[in-house]
């Protein structure tokens, strides 16, 4: 009489043990999908977005994780979001620098010149990396600054490995010479 109607215990307990292991896997992985998503959207707001969107994809489809690295596992799911979010989202110009005070790294040096040169040199660094195409951008935030492995940037973005490291050695190249570029303009 009812019998689509009403989920089954069985079907309770499946959705609660997927739930708690999505929970223990997935969501410590929160900082890292942050970052990439923050970097490659180079807005805060639209990462929030990027990495929400990831992560309904991710527990989507968290049946089909068979273990592994999900820190990797999670970074494809929100390269991929980034991706077809920009897709839809062509209108900006990709090459707009951040603006917003709130990135700007608080120091706990004793003296306002130091703190003032720190603040400069990071917001030199930004600046230049955000001037960077993403794939250059994107290969260099999960190295740099998530830590991951050459084969893990490889799984992640989908490109051979001998590639991951020609991007990197160009994407440093061209941040040095970013980072030459905004110095001499601020001269």
């Amino acid at each position: 009489m009812f019998d689509g109607d009403f989920e089954s215990k069985d079907e309770v307990v499946g959705d609660r043990k997927k739930l708690e292991g999505f929970e223990a896997v997935v969501v410590p992985q929160l900082g890292a999908a942050y970052n990439l998503a923050r970097w490659l959207t180079r807005n805060d707001h639209d990462a929030e977005d990027v990495v929400q969107e990831a992560y309904l994809r991710a527990f989507r489809f968290f049946d089909g994780f068979r273990g592994g690295d999900s820190r990797a596992w999670l970074l494809t799911i929100v390269r991929n979001t980034y991706y077809t979010w920009l897709s839809s989202n062509r209108l900006r110009d990709l090459s707009t620098p951040l603006d917003d005070e709130s990135d700007v790294l608080q120091s706990d040096a004793p003296s306002p010149e130091l703190n003032a040169i720190q603040v400069s040199e990071r917001h030199r660094l930004e600046q230049a990396l955000e001037e960077l195409p993403a794939e250059f951008r994107e290969v260099l935030v999960l190295r740099e600054l998530e830590g991951m492995s050459y084969k893990e940037i490889s799984d992640i973005t989908g490109i051979p490995l001998g590639t991951v490291m020609s991007r990197l050695a160009r994407a440093r190249k061209r941040l040095q010479q970013r980072l030459a570029d905004v110095v001499v303009r601020e001269a």
